[in-house]
């Protein structure tokens, strides 16, 4: 039987070429720590992690390497953003289409005397950015937004999002989780002040590396969420304010970094539209595909337009679970089912409780996989009728 793996929006796979022979050499070869030795393998080691912000930078069109802070996923990255900015009797616009990374961090603030306000977003996850206009008050501090969804694949027109707070004076982070190394991704071009990125998923990178790009001119403005060593100012017992180093307390997942020091080259080898293009061709088929099977519901836009190769589908006379549980166990296809830590989305788009069947396309995928999966789908249903 294949062995197909359609579930990239959790995490890619496979991963870029070179990542493992990366990983491995420092693990081999180096494996000491940085900012913490005085000799050749810690300064060799530095060097890969500051090439490895750089090439962040160039990924975003950034100018501040210092800038790029290292953390171990998205979440945590949203959660330094989020409780380093947001104080007691601030306010926060996200949208309806939000990953609990962001929403159980500002409803754990709700019992400081945070508020939030949600702008919701249509049957097919679109944002209408007019909509913000209306939720902004006084004490609104920032806007906290994804770039796409994670259920349904659609992009939101975060450029808008991104020249209303400039015309309102507010702070605009952006979760990225679903469209760097997928869309290109302009600092400047989305007046952003922090973009938050994870290393697993579209950057093609391994697991355990993430991080967040910040505005110079607002770092004054954030409390740190961790404190501790960072082989600098060590004879103080206060945590440094100069960058990055008020933000990486503690020992950075170096192999990490240099896998995804590997898999960015690999990424701006190919170039983004490459990869992007790749992923569409595969999207089209699949969902033109799909589209023609009466038992199933495409969930959110049944094109290409402004979306990811991120696609949820319904049978609503079968338990979705079991449609993944089936797919996987008599095809070998795997695919993520249920509510994608999103419910705030399943409930815009009216699939909450019951959730989804995820297919999620790497570029790594092949025009043969969209048609097994769309063979595996129909010969499912065939049998349940």
């Amino acid at each position: 039987m294949k062995s197909l793996y359609l579930d990239n929006g959790a995490t890619a796979f496979p991963k870029a070429p070179g990542v493992v022979e990366s990983m491995s050499n420092y693990l081999l070869n180096i494996g000491c720590n940085v900012n913490r030795g005085a000799y050749k393998s810690s300064f060799e080691a530095e060097n890969i992690v500051f090439e490895t912000r750089e090439l962040i930078c160039e990924l975003f069109n950034f100018n501040k390497p210092e800038n790029v802070v290292f953390t171990k996923n998205i979440t945590e990255s949203l959660n330094v953003l989020i409780k380093g900015l947001i104080k007691s009797g601030d306010h926060v616009i996200v949208s309806s289409m939000e990953h609990n990374a962001v929403m159980r961090p500002l409803n754990n603030l709700t019992k400081i005397g945070v508020e939030f306000s949600r702008v919701i977003c249509n049957k097919y996850g679109e944002l209408n950015p007019e909509d913000i206009i209306d939720h902004i008050k006084p004490n609104t501090k920032a806007i906290v937004m994804t770039h796409a969804s994670n259920v349904c694949g659609t992009i939101l027109d975060l450029k808008k999002v991104g020249t209303i707070c400039k015309e309102n004076g507010l702070y605009f982070i952006i979760d990225t989780a679903q469209t760097a190394g997928f869309l290109d991704i302009d600092y400047n071009e989305l007046n952003a002040d922090a973009i938050a990125f994870t290393g697993h998923k579209g950057l093609l990178g391994p697991q355990g590396i993430g991080g967040f790009i910040i505005n110079d001119d607002i770092v004054s403005e954030f409390d740190t969420l961790i404190e501790g060593g960072t082989g600098s100012l060590s004879e103080k017992e206060v945590q440094p304010e100069y960058m990055p180093d008020k933000f990486e307390a503690g020992t950075l997942n170096i192999p990490g970094i240099y896998g995804l020091n590997a898999s960015l080259k690999y990424i701006l080898k190919e170039g983004v539209a490459t990869i992007r293009e790749k992923e569409l061709y595969l999207l089209e088929h699949f969902l033109n595909d799909i589209g023609c099977i009466s038992e199933l519901d495409i969930v959110g836009k049944d094109n290409i337009k402004d979306r990811t190769a991120v696609v949820s589908v319904d049978i609503p006379n079968r338990d979705n679970g079991e449609i993944s549980y089936d797919l996987y166990n008599n095809f070998g296809i795997m695919t993520r089912c249920g509510l994608h830590c999103a419910p705030s989305a399943h409930k815009t788009l009216k699939t909450f409780p019951r959730g989804t069947v995820r297919f999620s396309f790497s570029h790594f995928n092949t025009i043969d996989d969209v048609n097994y999966a769309v063979d595996a789908i129909n010969k499912i249903l065939k049998d349940f009728d």
